[in-house]
């Protein structure tokens, strides 16, 4: 009975795993993500620029440098550079929209995993556990994803969705 159980267990986590690493994966084969180098292109040699007309003007971002010189003899930077500030900007919104979509694929695969895991209890506990437990799983991975992107509210929002479906998932299962 015990070897029944712990097969039941096994069973039930890989389910979860399975089904996650099945989402994620059905979804970057059909949604590419953003590439660094198609916004920020790398170049073999790269010239700084030295100047904040130089630097704007190639896309940059100029920090002006505010250090006093140690001695008469010792050079002092004008500032500095940042010339992938532009096209930088540019992929991290690119990325925001990115993360945002699978936030939301993410999230539908998990509500269609958990109703269905919560309807199907007349299969087996396990399938029906595993599949509840895959959905919220998938939950928790896309808001991860998509936390440091989120707005506020939304993430209220996505933490008082979480809560009500985890009593109600608690109501149900325990009930039985």
């Amino acid at each position: 009975m015990q070897t029944k159980s712990i097969l039941k267990w096994v069973l039930i986590g890989s389910i979860v795993v399975v089904l996650n690493l099945f989402f994620n994966f059905a979804i970057d084969t059909v949604y590419n993500a953003p590439e660094y180098d198609k916004f920020c292109v790398v170049k073999q040699v790269t010239i700084q620029p030295d100047t904040e007309a130089k630097c704007v003007a190639e896309g940059g971002a100029w920090t002006a440098n505010t250090e006093k010189p140690v001695n008469a003899s010792t050079p002092v930077m004008k500032g500095w550079c940042d010339t992938n500030f532009t096209c930088g900007k540019e992929f991290n919104e690119a990325n925001s929209v990115y993360n945002r979509n699978v936030f939301i694929a993410l999230v539908v695969l998990g509500l269609l995993s958990l109703g269905v895991g919560l309807f199907v209890t007349a299969t087996g506990s396990a399938v029906s556990l595993g599949l509840s437990l895959g959905g919220l799983l998938s939950f928790i991975i896309a808001s991860i994803r998509y936390w440091s992107d989120m707005d506020e509210y939304l993430r209220v929002i996505v933490l008082g969705i979480a809560l009500v479906l985890l009593i109600g998932v608690g109501i149900k299962k325990f009930k039985e």
